[in-house]
């Protein structure tokens, strides 16, 4: 994908923007924010946004924006892991269904069946009443929930380059099934692979949020949105800016990460290249 590519999807490097800057807003909490998140006040409670607090303190006198910032952090690594395991567990399967099909390719549609009939909540509530809430249970349950997901997109688009005269061709120079799949169906389907992976991250952040919000996802003293929202929701009627913060924060994130995701399909998919070259001649 070129720089000229890129030009002509606008929304793409928006959306990317849109999303490293609330990235690295969350790293910065990592060395620096404006108060620690553990510091409690009570006497400055409720304060709206000043010129010491940004955005205002919350029912326990702890700065807000400080909190968002780390509760940003929390959201993107909690969702970034939940979509790596995804990647690094269902793709081989996607890969390996289509190299060697049959019995193999029926076990991998079964349990991505199976995978799917358990949604991510379920997961989570079942892992959280073995082994207790958490970050760590959090990303499991996401994880297992991405994992049917790639292995079907890899399944997908390595169904459509394995009929290729490339594919064919080195099977006829010896290569297995193993090495066609890394040498020549992996790369031809990276983009499909990152477009799904912009687009699970952010829907990663949603389920991190709901976990969260529900008590399943991160615990105290650490924070999170979900957390955040959690904490608010019986002052939203008195105090509505305790809930209108990492909602808003929530919503901001998720619309840039799809604008990014929609802006990365446009570009790299030469289909859509192709139409739009069309339609600019027309």
């Amino acid at each position: 994908m070129t720089w000229g590519a890129i030009r002509q999807h606008p929304s793409l490097y928006i959306g990317l923007i849109a999303a490293a800057a609330f990235a690295l807003l969350g790293l910065i909490s990592l060395w620096w924010t404006p108060y620690p998140i553990e510091q409690i006040a009570i006497a400055r409670r409720f304060h709206g946004p000043m010129a010491e607090h940004w955005l205002g303190t919350d029912h326990l006198g702890r700065d807000m924006l400080s909190l968002v910032m780390s509760g940003t952090l929390t959201s993107f690594v909690v969702a970034a892991l939940g979509v790596l395991i995804g990647v690094g567990l269902g793709v081989p399967m996607g890969l390996a269904a289509v190299a060697w099909g049959g019995a193999l390719e029926w076990l991998v549609l079964r349990l991505s069946d199976l995978t799917f009939a358990f949604p991510a909540i379920v997961v989570a509530i079942l892992i959280a009443a073995l082994a207790g809430p958490g970050e760590t249970n959090a990303i499991i349950a996401i994880g297992v929930f991405n994992i049917p997901v790639f292995a079907r997109v890899a399944r997908g688009g390595a169904l459509a380059v394995a009929t290729q005269d490339f594919v064919a061709a080195a099977r006829l120079a010896g290569l297995g099934n193993w090495a066609i799949a890394v040498r020549h169906l992996l790369p031809n389907i990276m983009s499909l692979l990152i477009v799904q992976g912009t687009i699970q991250l952010s829907l990663g952040i949603l389920a991190e949020a709901g976990l969260s919000y529900l008590g399943l996802g991160t615990q105290p003293p650490a924070t999170s949105l979900g957390l955040m929202l959690r904490d608010a929701q019986s002052l939203f009627l008195i105090h509505p800016w305790l809930s209108v913060v990492p909602g808003l924060t929530i919503v901001f994130v998720v619309i840039a990460l799809n604008i990014a995701g929609d802006g990365l399909r446009d570009a790299m998919d030469p289909r859509l290249r192709r139409e739009g070259l069309a339609h600019g001649a027309g």
